[in-house]
């Protein structure tokens, strides 16, 4: 098992976590959003977190995380907005660089909390990258749960055909934006529900030569499907298992949900793909202040 943490990304950085809160920057902005595993005490003083944040996401406290209640919201800090000379974007722009590959991904105040992007993912943008580059000739990629597309822009840019599948049409649409900012074209973009796209695929006798998956704990697709991980995860994988190319290929998977193991992953991969080889652990978010974040799991391999 392994522990990894992105290596090189100027425009992000986690300050400090504790007290299930999380302060970050994210290119010009400093936020503090919730963080259910960071149980323990911040390192800095509540002062200091309030005097750097320009905004701060609250959730109220009777809900679920996975659902919103009606106090829940941004809270914006005018005076450090202020002291800072800054105003409040209705949305702005960071860049993510790894050798030849640069992207732009749009950040958003999001009524959920999220803002666009997760951090963590850029190691495996940079596996993403690093594989697609060693193939013998071009190969197509399938994104599935896609979000906003920073996956897919790094597989594009390194020489991939992308197919980008995700249930939100806000969010494929919020991926275009994010390909156009970074000068690509022709990513496939589909709203559709991952599973029942991947089942239509398999039938047609597709082959793709990597497979990304970052599944929810719980969602719905786009004709109000189901998504539970824990029951889905199973059949979906077994599927991709008929999908992934037995050569030049690889395949990603990421856990968000407490509950599992990246050893959960290992063997469901081992029971449909059979690798030689494989990575797998947890991912984590390195802190100013010395505190490590853990932040989901994941699976990879390639061959």
């Amino acid at each position: 098992m392994k522990l990894l943490s992105p290596l090189h990304w100027k425009d992000y950085e986690l300050i400090d976590s504790g007290d299930f809160e999380k302060l970050e920057k994210f290119g010009e902005y400093i936020l503090i959003r919730p963080e259910p595993q960071a149980i323990w005490k911040k390192t800095l003083k509540n002062e200091e977190w309030q005097q750097m944040a320009a905004a701060r996401f609250v959730r109220d406290s009777s809900k679920s995380r996975q659902r919103t209640g009606n106090n829940d919201g941004w809270k914006f800090n005018t005076s450090a907005l202020l002291n800072a000379g800054k105003k409040i974007k209705e949305n702005w722009w960071i860049a993510y660089t790894y050798e030849d590959i640069a992207i732009k991904l749009k950040l958003n105040f999001t009524s959920f909390g999220h803002i666009g992007v997760f951090p963590e993912q850029a190691n495996n943008w940079d596996f993403i990258a690093d594989t697609i580059k060693t193939w013998d000739q071009p190969g197509n990629v399938l994104n599935l749960f896609a979000y906003t597309g920073g996956a897919s822009l790094v597989a594009k840019a390194a020489g991939a055909d992308v197919t980008h599948v995700d249930a939100v049409k806000n969010m494929i649409n919020w991926g275009r934006e994010n390909e156009q900012a970074s000068n690509l074209s022709n990513i496939r973009w589909i709203v559709e529900d991952a599973l029942k796209f991947v089942k239509r695929e398999v039938k047609r006798g597709k082959t793709y030569n990597g497979i990304i998956l970052d599944p929810p704990a719980y969602g719905r697709g786009p004709d109000g499907e189901k998504w539970v991980l824990e029951e889905g995860l199973t059949e979906l994988l077994e599927q991709c298992s008929l999908l992934l190319a037995p050569k030049q290929s690889f395949l990603v998977l990421n856990l968000y949900s407490m509950g599992l193991s990246s050893v959960v992953s290992a063997n469901l991969a081992d029971a449909f793909f059979k690798p030689e080889s494989m990575e797998y652990g947890e991912f984590f978010l390195n802190s100013r202040t010395g505190h490590k974040l853990p932040l989901g799991t994941f699976l990879r391999f390639k061959r």
